[in-house]
């Protein structure tokens, strides 16, 4: 484990620190500088066609890698900031080409930590941090999951368990028109129209690839456990044997959902299998996770 102190030192030098938010863990790197970035990509075997987001840890800051900041940008970060949603917007120069997979714009947001918020006050620069965990895998939610995914290769800023759970919402703000790029735990009317289709360019958002968040046991949807299967049953509040039992809340779900899917991994099931969770508004960052995670 290492000091805010220590972290900021390695990130002013160029390395790569795992440290807290309110959603998961991140693995963060000096946003401005692009060979720190590129370390990030080889630790996690990320494609670069999947942009990072850049922490920051103001409005004040935030502005000073973009190039436009709507009047819908700051009406949704002062109400939302620090929070789990990021924005995305027209990026600054100052802003590498492989933070964003080679678009012109940049997700941003204010994390909702105070572990977070002081690591960029002190290390004193922006901080592009996807996920601390491999490339299509498992987020992870505490110390130890980063640790299982890296060993000693990256330093751990240890801020305890994830209190959200799962990654933020992103939204981008075009001419005034906000659009849902990735479902998170904020519900809000602005964000409930999902992207267009995508291409296999680069994506406007993390995370949009069809398998991502996937443990390595294999994970499918199911209306019911099979009785003659070999499985772990994931469901919410009821009774079935070899069952986890799942909070009936989707913020209460959301906040469960990796360190359950980490611990049953480490059990070695030969199949996890999930109940979906309604099909509603407010579940739908939950079943986004979930059949991403299904996905073959």
């Amino acid at each position: 484990m290492i000091t805010i102190e220590e972290a900021a030192e390695r990130i002013r030098a160029g390395e790569v620190v795992a440290f807290p938010t309110e959603t998961v863990y991140g693995l963060g790197a000096n946003a401005l500088d692009a060979d720190a970035v590129a370390r990030i990509y080889k630790l996690k075997g990320r494609p670069a066609s999947s942009p990072l987001i850049v922490h920051v840890a103001s409005i004040e800051m935030a502005r000073t890698i973009v190039t436009e900041w709507p009047p819908k940008a700051e009406q949704l970060a002062r109400r939302y900031w620090p929070g789990p949603l990021t924005l995305v917007l027209p990026k600054a120069s100052a802003i590498p080409s492989n933070v964003t997979a080679g678009l012109s714009t940049v997700g941003v947001r204010v994390p909702n930590h105070p572990l977070a918020l002081a690591l960029i006050r002190e290390a004193g620069v922006p901080l592009a941090a996807p996920s601390a965990n491999r490339f299509a895998g498992l987020s992870a939610t505490t110390a130890e999951h980063v640790r299982e995914a890296f060993g000693d290769a990256v330093p751990v800023l240890d801020g305890g368990p994830c209190q959200v759970g799962i990654e933020s919402t992103v939204v981008s703000i075009n001419s005034g028109i906000v659009t849902l790029l990735r479902p998170g735990m904020i519900g809000m009317e602005d964000v409930e129209r999902a992207s267009a289709h995508l291409a296999d360019a680069a994506h406007p958002s993390p995370g949009m690839h069809a398998r991502h968040y996937s443990p390595r046991t294999p994970l499918v949807l199911s209306s019911g456990p099979d009785p003659g299967g070999a499985y772990v049953w994931i469901n919410l509040p009821a009774s079935a044997a070899h069952s986890v039992q799942m909070p009936s809340t989707p913020e209460a779900y959301a906040a469960r959902l990796y360190s359950v899917l980490h611990e049953l991994d480490r059990e070695g099931w030969p199949v996890i299998s999930v109940e979906p969770p309604p099909d509603t508004v407010e579940w739908a960052a939950v079943r986004d996770r979930l059949q991403r995670a299904a996905s073959k």
